[in-house]
């Protein structure tokens, strides 16, 4: 998508650090936040989590 920490978390209304927290995976978002930033990425909870178990397989 191309944007930043700092403008996901303004369009997501959540703190950079916690965003930058989620990405590196030392954060786990509740699912309020998880519908916040699926809101700033302009897409739906269901779409952002769409292949969620495919993912998780593939990191184990």
């Amino acid at each position: 998508m191309g944007i930043s920490q700092e403008e996901l978390g303004m369009r997501a209304n959540l703190d950079r650090t916690y965003i930058s927290g989620v990405e590196r995976g030392v954060r786990n978002p509740s699912i309020t936040a998880i519908a916040s930033l699926a809101t700033g990425l302009g897409t739906t909870v269901s779409n952002l989590l769409e292949n969620l178990e495919i993912e998780a397989e593939n990191v184990e």
